[in-house]
């Protein structure tokens, strides 16, 4: 059986390459995102991106519209979560941090548990969920606290819907997609260090998703970078001042 996914936020950036790394590996690819002419610029890339669906994930009708558009497919087998938003907020502008929140919190929220139900109710389907969150959740940034905070409450609910399908006896599979500082969109007029190319992430998130892995962070230079980072306690963690503002 001819395998199904969708991907919502594939309008640019990480999304857009993994959507078309899964259409060439002939996954039949259904995607989803706020701006319906980067949709059709997408989809006209691949024979197998086969259906589109404007889809703000902050409004309540998101999930029809994912049961719609995994309908439109004939079923869904993997649902792939590339929407989100961030900001380096060292003002602390309200507005950037309550956005944040309602994108990566709420909205992100609507739609992985949109996902988990639709598996729930076809468990003939052993469904996969796919998400990117971010080496930012490892631990809270100052200089980016929505962002910071939003990845790490991302990470603790990839973890508690795996507990919550085994408690369920349901087989679906579980990615968290932790990448490092990838050249996109979101951070193309800031400065940060050991900027990942789009392109290569993808490739690493369509293996890891390939084999399942439960926790992907990519790449190499940012599993050190967390694994240090982890081993710095919190009281000396507080003081240092890290910012990827200037050069």
């Amino acid at each position: 059986m001819e395998k199904t996914a969708i991907v919502v936020g594939a309008t640019s950036g990480i999304g857009r390459e993994v959507a078309l790394l899964l259409a060439e590996k002939g996954y039949k690819v259904g995607i989803a995102g706020r701006r319906e002419d980067c949709l059709a610029e997408v989809s006209a890339l691949h024979e197998n991106i086969v259906a589109t669906s404007q889809i703000d994930i902050t409004k309540d009708e998101a999930p029809e519209k994912l049961v719609a558009l995994a309908d439109t497919l004939g079923g869904l087998d993997l649902y792939f979560h590339s929407s989100g938003i961030g900001y380096q907020n060292i003002p602390l502008d309200n507005q950037k941090e309550l956005s944040t929140v309602e994108t990566n919190a709420l909205g992100w929220t609507r739609m992985i548990t949109a996902a988990f139900h639709y598996f729930e109710a076809h468990p003939e389907r052993k469904g996969h969920i796919a998400v990117i969150s971010s080496i930012a959740g490892t631990k809270g940034l100052g200089a980016a606290p929505a962002y910071s905070a939003t990845k790490r409450f991302q990470n603790s609910y990839i973890e508690s819907l795996c507990q919550l399908a085994r408690m369920k006896d349901l087989d679906i599979s579980f990615t968290d997609i932790r990448p490092g500082f990838v050249a996109t969109d979101l951070i193309k007029n800031e400065y940060y260090p050991l900027k990942l190319k789009a392109e290569e992430v993808a490739c690493d998130i369509v293996k890891a998703i390939e084999k399942k892995k439960a926790i992907a962070t990519i790449d190499w230079r940012y599993r050190i970078l967390v694994f240090f980072w982890r081993l710095i306690p919190r009281w000396l963690w507080v003081r240092m001042k890290i910012s990827t503002a200037g050069k």
